[in-house]
């Protein structure tokens, strides 16, 4: 097992801490003041003006197979990409990437979904969520029965990220007669969706499906077929979050120890004092363990291996070191870390929600303990 990176994978990390550094991060203070004033935190064109730097500079399509014009760089650089990417909290991400189950629907599908989300011209959202299930996949609620050669579908879906931009959506439903299904459902077919507001800058959004018909062949994959669907999307991008984490942690502890050198306090700079020394020490620990925990789950998926187990433990304890990292930093900076002229207080809202979606923290810790006392892996099996 090496994970060390070639020249090649160091050059595009390098080349994407530049892009964030010399494009991304000046937008900061842009984005803060959009949001105070209860606007977008950027208009389209900027984005839209970001996306075709990073195209011109060759970071397009990381994860998408060559053959439709990506990078296909693999979990490992996805991985190190995202931490790059999220040290900062303006809402970019590199373009020409699409679900990766929508790789699973017929040629027609591809032509009319696929590829216009790779090209970026159509935006999908995943709908799997309800009012009550959420981590309880099984136990989802909407109904999807059969009228000749369509389908109705009737329910509603929470919690569902871009679920309000959206113009199409990947909805789970349960067909009759065959079970979790999964259907491409076009918003122009009759579905609305209504924002969520939440504590922090995470923007879902509830859709309601009410008699809406949608034609056999935009059943994605096989009837009944839902669940395994369910469980590849959720399990091929699950360590994407605390690649998440650690990316957003670093940035915070480095705020920290800049804060620290040169905030005063009896006659010092506040770095000198022990209890400060301890809050910094103990982040790099937790940041350093999470980073390694999450390369080895985006490692496994890598060679084809389960990765599950991995990607439970790394989401587990990512999510849970952010939390205690953003406390610390907001500690350290005292009143003005919980004032709106820093963006420590946003980051401090923004990252709680990582406990809780793609999976709860009990959730994680249900499935970790299932897993050792089942049988299913075993102490010590690294490297297996």
């Amino acid at each position: 097992m090496d994970f060390s990176l070639s020249p090649e994978e160091r050059q595009i990390r390098d080349t994407v801490r530049s892009f964030v550094e010399k494009e991304v991060m000046p937008l900061e203070p842009e984005v803060l003041r959009n949001e105070r004033e209860g606007r977008p935190p950027l208009e389209p064109g900027v984005l839209r003006d970001l996306r075709e730097k990073a195209r011109r500079s060759g970071l397009w399509g990381i994860d998408t197979p060559e053959e439709y014009g990506g990078a296909d760089l693999g979990p490992i650089m996805s991985a190190i990409i995202t931490m790059e990417l999220r040290r900062t909290f303006v809402p970019f991400t590199f373009g020409g990437s699409a679900d990766n189950i929508l790789f699973a629907g017929a040629e027609e599908q591809k032509a009319r979904y696929l590829i216009p989300v790779i090209e970026g011209e159509r935006r999908s959202c995943f709908a799997i969520t309800e009012p009550g299930a959420g981590s309880d996949a099984r136990n989802i609620r909407t109904r999807a029965v059969r009228d000749g050669g369509e389908w109705v579908i009737n329910g509603e879906k929470t919690f569902i990220t871009n679920g309000h931009e959206a113009d199409f959506a990947m909805v789970f439903a349960q067909a009759e007669g065959y079970g979790v299904t999964c259907f491409l459902v076009d918003r122009e077919m009759g579905w609305t969706s209504e924002p969520i507001p939440t504590m922090g800058e995470w923007g879902p959004a509830s859709l309601v499906f009410q008699d809406v018909r949608v034609p056999e062949e935009n059943v994605l994959g096989e009837l009944g077929g839902g669940f395994e669907l369910a469980m590849r999307w959720i399990g091929q991008g699950r360590y994407r979050i605390p690649a998440m984490a650690v990316g957003a942690a670093e940035r915070l502890l480095q705020m920290a120890i800049d804060y620290a050198k040169i905030r005063k306090s009896m006659g010092q700079p506040i770095a000198e004092y022990q209890a400060i020394q301890w809050m910094i020490a103990d982040s790099q620990v937790e940041i350093e363990a999470a980073k390694w925990l999450t390369l080895y789950a985006a490692w496994r998926v890598q060679q084809g291996m389960d990765a599950r187990h991995a990607i439970s433990i790394a989401k587990l304890d990512g999510a849970v070191m952010a939390n205690k990292v953003v406390d610390r930093v907001l500690q350290i900076h005292g009143g003005m870390g919980y004032t709106k002229e820093l963006p420590i207080e946003r980051w401090y809202r923004e990252l709680r929600v990582m406990r809780i979606f793609e999976g709860t923290d009990e959730i994680q810790r249900r499935t970790i303990a299932r897993n050792l006392l089942k049988g299913h892996v075993r102490l010590g099996g690294i490297g297996e």
